[in-house]
């Protein structure tokens, strides 16, 4: 299965004899050059170095049982077999996770998320808080930290629009394929007969890239000031510590609100548009690499119906992958683990293809 991860593994030796040798060591530039190659090819070379070891330790304990006589010898040497196999089979999910990782470029620990209310209007306006409020859970649930960047709120305590940073290991891999269009089937608060509506939110995730992989200049950048928006009340502010940034080359345009900060929202403004100017240049280039190729995941259409959450049903329905769970109630709570993992199983096979 990992035969292509043979390479990198010798290269990797190869490097570590290198760096043993006196005639290359008093080459300082060349020392500089291997060392920062070796890092590279350190973080799947070494866990494949230990998934072979496994898979020889596996092979002589497996000798060792069947040439076994002794009752409470040959117990004890496929008890130790039995660990060996749960360990093996570990570190190949392990690898599988890193494959995938660096062929999907899905190796981001940090992203941002941006979820608007569409059609149907204040009930729109709820999901998209229902939809951040599910997210949040599901963050914290897995241990990531998440900060809220840019918040539009509606008079019924529902949000217009949100946007959120993620960050965590695993993050970007599993929340990748919430872009889309969200559709939800329920009774509004404010509905009186009782009737279902439908409404919709759009959601967009962005990997979050360092500074050093988008370079923004300073003359490329209309900064306007503009007071905070929102219901209003005593905690609205008064001073003009909004942002809006418009990116002249591209016509993108962030609004930032959040902080009473104008110092603070520009750097979240400017946080933001850096994503999506990435993101602009991730879809260009998976364009180009995937015109043969388009699969409804990970295209980034944010027109497409990806899923719909049926309330009365306590069913949500995944449309790209045909995937239908009735415990909605679970998955609102923030449990979309069984999604998510359904999705990046898809999309592996996509990626990896003759690897799985």
């Amino acid at each position: 299965m990992f035969e292509k991860l043979q390479a990198d593994y010798q290269r990797f030796l190869e490097i570590e004899r290198s760096l043993l040798d006196p005639a290359v060591t008093c080459d300082a530039a060349r020392v500089t050059s291997l060392a920062k190659e070796r890092g590279t090819l350190a973080k799947i070379a070494l866990p494949y170095g230990r998934y072979l070891e496994l898979s020889r330790q596996i092979a002589e304990a497996e000798q060792l049982s069947a040439s076994e006589t002794d009752a409470e010898m040959r117990s004890y040497a496929e008890a130790e077999l039995e660990t060996l196999r749960a360990r093996h089979q570990q570190e190949g999910e392990d690898l599988r996770d890193m494959l995938y990782d660096r062929k999907a470029g899905t190796g981001h620990v940090a992203l941002i998320v941006e979820i608007r209310a569409g059609t149907g209007g204040d009930e729109a306006a709820l999901f998209a808080r229902d939809l951040f409020e599910m997210y949040r859970r599901f963050a914290e649930q897995m241990g990531w930290k998440i900060e809220t960047l840019d918040l539009e709120p509606t008079e019924l305590a529902g949000f217009r629009e949100v946007s959120f940073s993620v960050t965590g290991e695993g993050a970007f891999r599993h929340l990748q394929f919430e872009s889309g269009g969200h559709r939800v089937q329920r009774v509004p608060q404010t509905e009186a007969q009782g009737r279902i509506h439908t409404s919709a939110a759009t959601v967009a995730v962005l990997p979050e890239p360092e500074e050093v992989d988008i370079v923004i200049r300073p003359e490329d950048l209309l900064i306007d000031v503009m007071r905070s928006g929102g219901p209003g009340g005593q905690h609205q502010n008064k001073t003009e510590s909004g942002v809006r940034i418009t990116h002249l080359p591209t016509g993108v345009v962030v609004n930032c609100r959040d902080e009473r900060s104008q110092h603070k929202n520009k750097t979240k403004a400017m946080r933001i548009l850096r994503s999506r100017l990435f993101e602009q240049k991730r879809e260009s280039a998976r364009s180009e690499r995937d015109e043969a190729r388009r699969t409804l995941i990970g295209s980034g259409d944010r027109s497409q119906r990806i899923r719909t959450y049926n309330f009365p049903q306590n069913r949500v329905t995944d449309h790209r992958i045909g995937l239908t769970l009735y415990n909605l109630d679970q998955v609102m709570q923030g449990n979309l683990l069984p999604l998510t993992k359904a999705l990046i199983e898809h999309d592996r096979r996509e990626q990896l293809g003759d690897l799985v």
